[in-house]
């Protein structure tokens, strides 16, 4: 897949790059891209919930009524969650929700999700760039030329980049990444995904092995 590449002013600089197919081109595997997305979302679940049960409650062990005779059901602790301020039945506790996916499933997922958007002609090839210093401004100011400024934009760089990442830490809907730490779900979640030049060369190797 060709596509022409743009410098920050969305200006076309004559020259365009070829997409790999096998990153670009291939037919989207969804229930490839739902296990990613799912594994992603499990992941930022912390798994913190915790609430007392019975024996954990602080109070007295005695018997708090005769166990016959009193018409009602028998009860042996006051700490019983039948009673209000007793310990929860079958409370939450804590737990980790990671969700293990074979290497090849994400690999897949991955490819599935750039290709799914570059179908639909949201992928973007950008010039390398960099700001003389850290400015939200600079990079609003360039997210408005390229088109992106009201969409939820994600930019896949070659390399770290201080002042490009600190410029748009402010901005709500944008997102810098350097391109091997993008996953499916940043992807799939982005209405404009941006590539840095640089950053396709190096894509067939990391993302396909």
């Amino acid at each position: 897949m060709k596509v022409d590449i743009i410098n920050i002013k969305g200006e076309s600089t004559g020259r365009s790059v070829d997409l790999p197919d096998e990153i670009f081109g291939i037919e989207p595997n969804e229930h490839a891209v739902y296990l990613a997305v799912k594994q992603y979302n499990a992941a930022q679940r912390q798994g913190t919930h915790k609430a007392k049960e019975r024996g954990e409650i602080t109070g007295s062990t005695r018997k708090i009524k005769k166990q016959k005779g009193t018409g009602t059901a028998r009860a042996g602790s006051i700490k019983s969650g039948v009673f209000r301020g007793g310990g929860r039945i079958f409370g939450p506790r804590p737990r980790n929700y990671d969700i293990k996916l074979n290497k090849k499933v994400k690999t897949l997922a991955r490819a599935s999700a750039l290709s799914y958007k570059a179908s639909q002609g949201l992928v973007k090839v950008v010039e390398d760039f960099n700001f003389d210093s850290a400015k939200t401004s600079n990079y609003k100011a360039a997210m408005t030329a390229l088109g992106a400024e009201d969409k939820k934009s994600l930019l896949m760089l070659s390399e770290a980049n201080n002042n490009v990442f600190l410029s748009s830490r402010n901005l709500p809907k944008t997102n810098v990444v350097v391109f091997d730490n993008a996953n499916t779900y940043e992807i799939m979640n982005a209405n404009v995904v941006m590539i840095a030049e640089g950053a396709v060369s190096k894509m067939t190797e990391v993302f396909t092995r």
